[in-house]
């Protein structure tokens, strides 16, 4: 009576998303007597929703012997494939190949018009995907869907539709491909998908979402699978990717702080050989944030991890050497990563860093070269994040170049896309670049108005190298400012309190090094003294940094 309750009590904790207790009850019947297949498949996978994967396998290799003796051997081969994939994932390549040539085996010695061969066209189907022939992938993923229908198996339904969404995405069709990620969703909500196949399409859909700037969708697929997660508290797999994917969307929208406690409870649910990859994601986010908060160290440190766990930290290293003032390393590196990148998702990114680093180093020339790309990347995809980072980029170019006219309506467009995605930090610096087009445009109100509405976002954020970027840029000199200095010498010696270079003093202001070594020489003969140390010490003494 105790083994048949036991077991009675490990179906039931199964089918409440019960993992542990299901593991627990279900483990305690197949000691006291040995489960049939069938149970041992609901062990088995309580156990991986557990982080088991260890004791996963071992049940699965179970239920797939039983399946061959009693000679269901298309039902041993499903066992087998999934074992093969779940290896294949974590890196274990032989033992991963091995199971899935036995589900093979199998499914042609029963000879049956079966779904499991379906599943089978999966592991071809992603070979051809990662090699970059998404035509291949995709009549190899329509092929599985149509077996999946005819047989009415919903989860092969759903991974089929995802497949051929990321196929039909690889190959630039982007609204197609959402839509079958949309219907990928269907078949999920509709109940009756295993829990695997929900937190693989999940993920995918996410990341996919991620390297096409559809950050809505991104965002929306995010909160669905915090829900999915939050309603299984003890579940492991999936939960360290989407802390990765929340700490993504918490630092776009301006929550820095619960971005960063997301990414470091991520990497300590991340623990398995084939998620290193997300630990770096983790590191890295960390990184960028720590960066941006002015935390240099911290950020070193965090984009070593990054490194480390397998994810090469840019553009985010090369701008936290322009932040050291090594700009000729941020060049270098910038330059390396622009000509190695095969991603056509991250070349948005290291184009924008391109165009901030070109224009630090007063090379207009390179940073132009860079927009331009850029913009033509952005042209044509209906991708809001996309378009706000390629204006961004041109118009901070049209202000270097001298033309603040343009320059401010480019950037007010970049403006009001970041606001209607609720983008903070990245809406802030562009209207510190359009407080600097008012000014060269001769209103001071306005430009005032905009360094204002920026420094108020900046202080929110705890972002402290533009905080002091734009109050050296906000407040007028007044007739009385000690030592008799000019409006524009107050700006380069708050400036030069905050440790910045001639170079990146001369890139934040727009104006040539030569320029801004003359104001130093000026701001060292008014003042009486000969160091930047000791023109520091006067900006703090005086209220002035």
């Amino acid at each position: 009576m105790e083994a048949v309750s036991a077991l009675e009590r490990g179906r039931d904790a199964y089918a409440r998303r019960a993992w542990s207790e299901a593991f627990d009850q279900l483990s305690a019947a197949d000691r006291d007597s040995p489960l049939e297949p069938e149970d041992l498949e609901w062990l088995g996978m309580a156990a991986a929703l557990i982080g088991r994967d260890d004791v996963s396998d071992t049940l699965a290799a179970r239920a797939h012997d039983e399946y061959v003796g009693r000679g269901e051997l298309t039902r041993a081969a499903l066992r087998a494939f999934w074992l093969g994939m779940r290896l294949f994932n974590r890196g274990e390549m032989a033992q991963g190949g091995g199971w899935l040539a036995r589900a093979q085996r199998l499914v042609d010695e029963s000879g049956e018009d079966c779904v499991e061969r379906g599943y089978l066209l999966v592991p071809a189907a992603l070979q051809n995907l990662s090699q970059g022939n998404p035509a291949a992938a995709f009549g190899l993923f329509e092929k599985a869907a149509e077996i999946a229908g005819h047989h009415r198996d919903r989860d092969l339904t759903a991974l089929g539709r995802l497949g051929q969404g990321q196929a039909l995405i690889a190959m630039g069709r982007i609204a197609e491909g959402l839509s079958l990620f949309d219907e990928a969703m269907v078949t999920v909500t509709a109940g009756g998908v295993s829990p695997i196949p929900i937190g693989i399409i999940y993920c995918s859909v996410i990341s996919e979402c991620m390297k096409i700037f559809d950050l809505h969708r991104a965002q929306e697929w995010t909160s669905a699978l915090s829900h999915w997660c939050d309603a299984q508290p003890d579940l492991v797999p999936f939960r360290g990717e989407c802390l990765v994917r929340r700490a993504e969307i918490m630092h776009l929208h301006g929550a820095w702080l619960d971005s960063l406690a997301e990414a470091e409870r991520a990497r300590e649910l991340l623990t398995l050989p084939g998620d290193q990859w997300l630990v770096g994601l983790a590191w890295y986010r960390q990184a960028e944030l720590h960066r941006q908060c002015g935390e240099l160290s911290e950020a070193q440190a965090a984009y070593r991890q990054a490194s480390q766990s397998g994810h090469e930290p840019v553009p985010g290293l090369a701008l936290l050497r322009l932040a050291q003032g090594k700009t000729d390393a941020a060049i270098a590196t910038i330059r390396r990563v622009l000509d190695e990148a095969s991603s056509q998702a991250q070349r948005p990114w290291l184009l924008s860093a391109c165009a901030e680093i070109g224009l630090a180093a007063q090379d207009v020339k390179a940073a132009r070269a860079a927009a331009d790309e850029l913009a033509e990347f952005a042209a044509g995809r209906d991708a809001p994040w996309l378009e706000a980072i390629s204006a961004h980029a041109t118009g901070a170019v049209l202000l270097a170049e001298g033309d603040a006219r343009a320059a401010l309506a480019t950037l007010r467009r970049a403006w009001t896309i970041w606001q209607a995605v609720d983008a903070p930090y990245e809406g802030a610096r562009v209207r510190a670049l359009m407080g600097q087009a008012c000014r060269v445009l001769g209103d001071e109100d306005g430009a005032l108005l905009e360094f204002d509405a920026s420094r108020w976002v900046f202080q929110q954020l705890g972002a402290a190298p533009d905080l002091a970027r734009v109050e050296a840029l906000l407040r007028p000199a007044s007739a009385a400012a000690p030592g008799g200095l000019t409006t524009r010498e107050l700006q380069v010696l708050r400036l030069v309190a905050t440790g910045r270079t001639n170079r990146a003093i001369a890139a934040d202001l727009f104006l040539s090094e030569k320029t801004v070594a003359r104001h130093i020489s000026n701001i060292f003969t008014k003042l009486g003294i000969s160091s930047r140390a000791a023109a520091t010490a006067y900006a703090y003494e005086h209220d002035l940094a």
